[in-house]
């Protein structure tokens, strides 16, 4: 498996530092903004700092949809009751409905999310489905196979991935497509990450078939496993991450130019990856869960070169 690490100049975040600068002051008067603002920046910093740099006139609607994605992810962190994560859910359901309609229910990142559904003409179908992903994750259920992997990846990631494309204007079918590989990439990638955590909640979140074709049980994983086996889940898993990584960079040249922004996330992909790497695939080794200071430099770099 090959992982490319890149290096990048100082500039970027301060590059990056004069975008948000400039980007919140420009919306002080507007307190749901700010409160999408700052909920990204807490809960979502990758996503945070990639929104900074799409162009201009779809930033304050992309941080909306990831301020919608934040919520909703949290309810399964944030209750202890499946029914009441459940109701929570249904709150957001009845919000699209009154969105759709042009009555914003007063709450700052609905307020937020309906400017956006009007402004850029959102579809619902991506919104739905993210709502729909985290209901079924209150079921607290280990995926069985890869392919549920994949398919909760594509109602979660990738269709955030799909409004944000729309958020900047973009409906293409290359995009499209490249966006689901990403996606994919991203949802595989986040499990990984997640995994100690999960692990510390004495919760199984990695697919059952990839556990048991290498003879991993659950308590391995529980105890935060360093057995060669654990490393071989992890590198599978890790390798079908890098593949659609792959994928969505080898459709670049076939984007529209301004959708390239869209994708720096890549990069985060990337920079995960690289570490677990150089950890020999220990997902548990404790460096994987520092702080990458130099994402910022690397991202605006990216911007610069018109990559991902």
């Amino acid at each position: 498996m090959k992982l490319v690490h890149r290096s990048s100049k100082c500039l970027g975040k301060h590059g990056i530092t004069r975008i948000f600068q400039r980007f919140y002051a420009s919306q002080t008067k507007k307190t749901s903004t700010d409160y999408c603002i700052d909920i990204v920046r807490r809960s979502d910093y990758e996503g945070f700092l990639c929104t900074l740099l799409l162009p201009e006139h779809g930033r304050t609607s992309a941080m909306a949809i990831r301020a919608f994605n934040v919520e909703i992810a949290q309810v399964q962190d944030t209750v202890t009751n499946k029914q009441i994560g459940l109701m929570r859910l249904q709150f957001w359901k009845d919000s699209l409905d009154q969105l759709y309609k042009e009555a914003a229910p007063k709450q700052p990142v609905a307020m937020e999310l309906g400017r956006a559904i009007h402004s850029k003409n959102l579809s619902r179908r991506w919104l739905t489905k993210l709502i729909e992903a985290r209901e079924r994750s209150l079921e607290e259920k280990a995926p069985m196979t890869v392919k549920a992997v994949e398919e909760y990846a594509d109602c979660t990631s990738s269709a955030v991935m799909f409004l944000v494309l729309e958020s900047v204007g973009i409906r293409d079918v290359h995009a499209d497509h490249a966006a689901s590989h990403l996606g994919k990439a991203l949802g595989f990638t986040t499990l990984l990450r997640a995994t100690p955590y999960h692990a510390s909640l004495r919760k199984l979140n990695l697919p059952v078939e990839v556990l048991a074709k290498h003879k991993v049980s659950e308590e391995q994983v529980y105890r935060g496993s360093q057995e060669q086996e654990m490393k071989d889940a992890v590198f599978e898993l890790a390798s079908l991450a890098h593949q659609h990584l792959d994928k969505a960079r080898s459709l670049s040249s076939s984007l529209p130019r301004p959708a390239l922004s869209v994708f720096l996330p890549a990069l985060v992909c990337d920079n995960y990856l690289t570490g677990l790497q150089r950890a020999h695939f220990n997902v548990f080794d404790a460096k994987l869960q520092q702080k990458a200071h130099l994402l910022p430099a690397k991202l605006w770099w990216k911007k610069l070169r018109g990559t991902y």
